[in-house]
């Protein structure tokens, strides 16, 4: 199985250019298939609601943490749980293993290309890394358990701000625990091109770089907004848009005639653009922007905001076979320590703030990290209602 490229394992490794396919999965891994590829998947079901409305039951919280099971079954984005199978440096399941007696179980999926995780049945599986979207559908179908925080003894270290997010939370009752989030900027090629502001990134001739993703549709309605027009005045929130906003949105991404519009997915696509100076403009992260200075590349960020995010979070599934060693699995992803590896490996923020130390220090700072400019100006993601014509714009905008 060939797993996607990690920035930060290739810039340590062979600098700017590098983009070699790290190692499979090791003997306790295989790769999950859960569901439809995203243009496929215009016939799931609406986004974010005010409680989940699955057929069954509705799921409760344990009462309490027991000794444990033995075993947990982990449902992971790729890079979310290491064991050492990419870089024997890279490696925190083990320690998870040793330290709780619940032996790992661990599978991976692409939410880039799998909508619907939420067709694992829920018996499945204990514990699954969901984005805003795929954590949307799960909770929307009621096949994510609403979380007893009190039994998470590192829960009140992650800031109020992304435990309260509609991507986690549904009315009074909190149902996943972020783990690592990010913000979306512009980044320029400062020695092509002086962009006036966020339009640039659908006016400019080109290349640009754009995000293969439906919620990227929210960065475009944050341009309306900020033009001011009939269509975008009445946006408050860019992930809560009616179908002419979204057609309008939609309309951003298709207006270049050229077609100089070019889709990324891997994170080191958008390093290589720059790189060899085949970029004007992209649609990044602010880890982008310190690897690409790191490599001495003219590349600069524009300092507009508001600017769109998301936090990914660990879910507890409905009808987790091993609960108590799924909670013990949330109590140890929020640990300083795991926190401050899966940062480091991923270029991402960490949600627990004393994460903050050794190689993720450098990262914490490009976002802002445990200050209290960390989330100025950030709409974070979330599951749209009726998601489904999220995602049937963006297939047309990216055939």
């Amino acid at each position: 199985m060939v797993r996607r490229t990690h920035l930060a394992a290739t810039v340590a490794a062979v600098g700017l250019l590098a983009a070699a396919c790290a190692g499979g999965p090791g003997p306790a891994t295989e790769v999950a298939t859960p569901g439809t590829s995203a243009a496929a998947a215009t016939t799931a079901s609406g986004g974010a609601g005010p409680s989940p409305s699955s057929g069954g039951p509705t799921p409760t919280p344990v009462a309490s943490v027991g000794p444990g099971e033995g075993t947990v079954s982990v449902v992971a984005i790729d890079g979310y749980a290491e064991w050492g199978g990419v870089d024997p440096k890279v490696k925190w399941v083990g320690t998870f293993e040793k330290e709780t007696g619940c032996k790992v179980s661990l599978r991976y999926y692409d939410p880039r290309q799998e909508e619907k995780p939420g067709d694992f049945p829920p018996s499945s599986f204990d514990v699954i890394s969901a984005t805003p979207e795929v954590g949307g559908r799960l909770m929307d179908d009621g096949k994510a358990a609403p979380l007893n925080t009190a039994l998470l003894d590192g829960y009140d270290k992650i800031p109020k701000r992304l435990r309260t997010l509609p991507s986690v939370t549904r009315g009074e009752r909190v149902y996943g625990v972020p783990y690592v989030w990010a913000t979306n900027e512009i980044l320029y090629d400062a020695g092509q091109v002086s962009p006036d502001g966020p339009e640039s990134l659908f006016t400019d001739k080109g290349p640009v770089m754009l995000r293969d993703r439906p919620l990227s549709l929210a960065d475009a309605a944050l341009v309306l907004k900020a033009q001011g027009t009939d269509v975008g005045e009445d946006i408050k929130d860019p992930f809560d848009l009616t179908d002419a906003q979204l057609d309008a949105a939609a309309k951003l991404f298709t207006s270049d005639e050229d077609g100089r519009r070019v889709f990324w997915r891997d994170p080191v696509e958008v390093v290589q653009g720059f790189a060899t100076g085949s970029v004007r403009l992209a649609q990044a992260t602010p880890y982008h922007l310190d690897v690409l200075r790191r490599g001495h590349k003219p590349v600069r960020a524009l300092t507009d905001r508001p600017v769109t995010g998301w936090a990914d979070a660990w879910m507890v599934s409905a009808q987790a076979p091993h609960p108590s060693c799924a909670y013990k699995w949330l109590d140890f992803t929020m640990s300083a320590d795991v926190q401050r590896k899966v940062s480091a490996w991923m270029g991402l923020a960490p949600a627990n703030p004393e994460g903050c130390t050794g190689a993720a220090r450098r990262i914490c700072a490009d976002y802002r990290a445990g200050t209290s400019r960390a989330f100025q100006g950030v709409y974070f993601a979330v599951r749209p209602e009726e998601y489904d014509k999220w995602v049937e714009r963006w297939s047309r905008i990216v055939s």
